[in-house]
């Protein structure tokens, strides 16, 4: 179950300095698809949480991937999608650690006051469309259909920490 992180932890976004969790919530929520670049299973996911992203990014929230990896791993796993959107490496896991995340991948909606406001871990359709549904609402935005045709089957995922 996803806990709600500090505020004061750090991001490390690839095209700027770190900063704090905070600084990035100053105005609108922020939505992560966390993933490991390390396991197929995060792979699986890619095209389907490109979608969610980009369904969400023109209304009023950043949207971005968390990967458990360093820059490089970022750039070489996600391809083009590392300039898409926003992308923070969590080499450490850190990140993922304070989110209190046990599966990836994961989708972690969080509000302005850093508090966990849905999450969904593994790649269970119902429970990324229930997290993608109430991120709908609160933005006054229509989310997407999950799961769509070409998308995976339900998996578990694997461990958050490695």
């Amino acid at each position: 179950m996803a806990l709600n992180p500090p505020p004061d932890t750090i991001l490390r976004p690839l095209n700027g300095p770190p900063r704090p969790l905070s600084q990035y919530l100053t105005t609108f929520h922020l939505v992560l698809v966390v993933l490991d670049p390390y396991t197929n299973e995060s792979a699986w996911i890619l095209e389907t949480a490109g979608r969610v992203l980009t369904t969400f990014s023109p209304a009023d929230c950043r949207v971005g991937w968390l990967v458990a990896g360093g820059p490089d791993e970022c750039r070489a796993f996600l391809g083009p999608w590392a300039e898409r959107f926003i992308t923070f490496a969590d080499p450490d896991r850190e990140v993922i650690k304070a989110l209190g995340l046990d599966r990836l991948p994961a989708v972690v909606h969080l509000g302005m006051d850093a508090s966990v406001l849905g999450a969904a871990e593994g790649w269970r359709p119902a429970e990324w469309q229930a997290v993608t549904e109430r991120l709908a609402r609160v933005l006054s935005w229509k989310g997407p259909t999950l799961p769509a045709a070409k998308d995976p089957a339900a998996y578990d995922g694997t461990p958050a920490l490695g």
